[in-house]
């Protein structure tokens, strides 16, 4: 059996039995490599230097985390809920309550969306501002599962249609490796190309919005994110503006997220807001808000490094054009099934491209589908499982946000509602446009 294959579907069974998703990536890995050919030794070898990869991507979460925690001290969090609270409809007004519940929605589906193209951030915001707004989710009944979703649209139907801030280093990353590998490219056709895939998330948003995840959902209140009206002063929240701009501008200057918490950080220290006593038990506070993250991206680089060194990703791929013949449709159909495969266990639709360009831009060009339609095919390709993968940073930012009381499972509530309104509507959107295009 492909190892590909094998070790993807490991890893999603484990998850799905509610085994820790560092534990099934580990496994995953370890069958992957030892079908693919590795060998025991081999296989932990690889996984080992893979974890390197994302020793950065680790750090900048925790002191990301440090830093929602320094931002949360200030007053700024406090202010919001209480803008919040005070727009909630009292005394059971069920349509303050839905409007309110509205503006909630738009509210972070804006923040998600500015977040990878106009202020790209991607999930720094996401520490900072889910968990003070669980108070006001909780006193609405609202499904944290819709919130996830919402989330996630933002975090990933922005850079795949528009060609700026991450969109942008998609869509270049996309065009350099389809036009190497034998099919000139213009970015400028890519947001055309990618407008039809694009529609199947926002139907899948209005799905998960309007029918999946309308209905009230009850939450335990809990002490953790629970906190008291009136604890900021005009100078804390003046501070947290500037530390966040001043987080915001290192990071864009830099690119380095690393740096931006820093400065973040440090501006809030010199502010007198936190004192320098609480500092360490602060930033440690933080750090194990987003560990989850961390240790779940560290897996991920392992796993992937696995199932490349296989070389089984090829094999899949080749199989699969065995199977096709000369029919378009089907063709069409599992070039993304084979996409969504990889993109599950590598996480990152960034990473993919290069694996699955080299294959797929022939293979269109062989079967004859136009330009536009193999863009279309292999920027889908790429971009499936981005939005339910366990190892993406599209769902973990997501479920850090959400769980931070303990009342919100990565799998069930973040990966599968995911999945099920993203994952399928692409494919589907993603087969239609190669068909028409």
């Amino acid at each position: 059996m492909n190892a590909v294959l094998l070790a993807v579907l490991i890893m999603l069974i484990l998850s799905l039995l509610r085994v820790n998703v560092v534990i099934s990536l580990i496994v995953g890995a370890m069958v992957g490599g030892l079908t693919g050919g590795l060998g025991m030794n081999r296989t932990i070898e690889v996984f080992s230097n893979g974890l390197g990869g994302s020793a950065e991507v680790a750090l900048s979460y925790a002191l990301l985390g440090g830093f929602a925690i320094a931002i949360s001290k200030t007053g700024l969090p406090n202010l919001l809920v209480e803008w919040i609270l005070n727009k909630v409809a009292k005394n059971g007004e069920s349509k303050g309550k839905t409007l309110s519940k509205a503006l909630i929605i738009l509210f972070i589906l804006i923040m998600a969306c500015f977040s990878q193209n106009l202020i790209p951030i991607h999930i720094a915001f996401i520490p900072i501002l889910i968990p003070p707004l669980l108070i006001v989710m909780n006193e609405l009944e609202m499904d944290r599962r819709l919130i996830a979703s919402v989330l996630t649209f933002g975090l990933t139907a922005p850079y795949i249609l528009l060609p700026v801030g991450f969109g942008k280093i998609f869509h270049g990353i996309l065009a350099d490796n389809m036009t190497s590998s034998g099919l000139v490219v213009d970015a400028s056709d890519i947001p055309r190309a990618m407008l039809i895939p694009t529609a199947g998330l926002v139907v899948g948003l209005a799905i998960a919005i309007f029918i999946s995840y309308r209905k009230k959902r009850s939450y335990q209140r809990n002490e953790r994110i629970e906190m008291e009206k009136g604890q900021y002063t005009k100078v804390g929240v003046l501070f947290a503006f500037i530390a966040i701009v001043a987080a915001l501008i290192v990071q864009i200057k830099l690119d380095s997220m690393i740096f931006g918490a820093i400065a973040g950080i440090f501006v809030i220290y010199a502010s007198g807001t936190v004192k320098w006593k609480e500092a360490d038990q602060l930033l440690t506070d933080g750090m194990k808000m987003m560990a989850f993250i961390g240790f779940v991206m560290l897996a991920a680089f392992g796993f992937s490094d696995v199932l490349k060194e296989t070389g089984d990703v090829e094999a899949l791929v080749e199989q699969a054009a065995l199977i096709i013949g000369g029919n378009k449709a089907l063709a069409a159909f599992l070039m993304l099934v084979v996409g969504l495969l990889v993109t599950m266990g590598i996480g990152s639709s960034f990473s993919t491209i290069p694996i699955i360009a080299t294959i797929f831009v022939p293979l269109c060009l062989e079967l004859g589908f136009s330009p536009l339609a193999t863009i279309s095919l292999v920027g889908t390709a790429a971009a499936l499982g981005d939005a339910g993968s366990p190892a993406s940073d599209s769902t973990l930012g997501p479920t850090a946000g959400l769980n931070v009381d303990g009342q919100h499972n990565h799998i069930w509530d973040t990966c599968v509602p995911t999945f099920i309104h993203y994952n399928i509507p692409l494919i589907l959107f993603g087969w239609l446009a190669a068909m028409i295009l």
